[in-house]
């Protein structure tokens, strides 16, 4: 693995409030958008997206965002005032479609003024609870406000809106085959980073990697030497190697046959007379089968790239 780089290290007290505010939104991402709709008293409807959000259960089903002081000046959004007003509200999740007119709402119009208008999106009646949801985005989440927990009073201090989810509508396009779950191809959610920048969870960005609940790993610390140690492989190629189980790996046997796979064998024929260039390049096929997702293909050939014995 690749020698660590230099690390800063800062005590957020240190630096003045929009400074650290800018390194600690850099770093936690990406972070979901939860594009919320809330009502004041007088029937007023708002609509802000707050990229301090995330779920925090399934049952009951908890949705919790956060709209903060302002960093700026102290002061609280119109989102905030509306659930302590009218404790129900809609979030929903926005797609790259959306995301230009989603982020035009979260101009800081005057109390009031209807953002659904301003951003051009479409009302849509709720069910369950009073605030309208947006027509375009592809999940809703109609939801009632448990609670809100405020965890300080300055500059940039957040406020805990916790929502129960009393009603969710997602569009039926972006429902798995199987009629349970969400396609996140289909999703194509948008996610915040830091600044003015953003991200779009879909095409090549995304990637499985099999959950290691599935069964019981190895774990890294049992890796044969010279793949826990390789200069090649990297983390990532460490923890998937080291994400099987004992019986599954394979056997001295089929490390023997494995042999005569034509690349293999090709590598074995052509570096014969350098045996330290041969176990490179075999670590380096491994690499590039694991990297296939060939997982046990890539393990018979790292396990070829063993030293002889005497040189462990």
């Amino acid at each position: 693995m690749p020698a660590p780089t230099p690390f800063r290290s800062i005590v957020p007290s240190d630096l003045k409030a929009p400074d650290w505010h800018a390194f600690m939104v850099g770093a936690v991402a990406p972070r979901p958008v939860a594009f919320v709709s809330t009502m004041d008293a007088e029937g007023n409807v708002n609509l802000s997206p707050f990229s301090f959000f995330n779920c925090f259960g399934s049952n009951p089903p908890i949705l919790v965002f956060s709209p903060a002081n302002r960093v700026r000046d102290n002061s609280q959004k119109h989102t905030l005032e509306n659930v302590r007003e009218v404790a129900e509200c809609v979030i929903h999740i926005c797609d790259h479609a959306m995301v230009e007119q989603m982020s035009l709402a979260s101009t800081e119009y005057e109390k009031g003024v209807n953002e659904f208008v301003k951003a051009g999106f479409t009302e849509v009646a709720s069910r369950q609870v009073r605030p309208p949801r947006v027509q375009e985005a592809p999940a809703a989440f109609e939801c009632v406000v448990e609670q809100v927990v405020e965890l300080g009073s300055n500059n940039g201090a957040g406020n805990l809106v916790i929502c129960r989810v009393v009603l969710a509508h997602f569009r039926e396009d972006t429902i798995l085959p199987s009629g349970i779950g969400i396609d996140p191809a289909k999703l194509d959610a948008i996610a915040r980073l830091g600044g003015d920048w953003y991200c779009r969870a879909s095409g090549s960005s995304l990637f499985e990697v099999p959950k290691p609940n599935r069964n019981l790993g190895i774990g890294i610390d049992q890796l044969p030497e010279h793949i826990r140690t390789s200069e090649v492989l990297t983390g990532n190629n460490l923890g998937r190697l080291a994400n099987i189980e004992q019986h599954a790996l394979p056997t001295p046997e089929q490390v023997r046959a494995y042999q005569q796979e034509p690349l293999v064998a090709y590598t074995l024929n052509r570096f014969r007379n350098d045996p330290a260039q041969q176990r490179q390049e075999l670590m380096l096929l491994g690499k590039q089968l694991l990297e296939e997702g060939r997982l046990l293909d890539a393990w018979q050939v790292l396990l070829l790239a063993a030293p002889p014995a005497a040189d462990q």
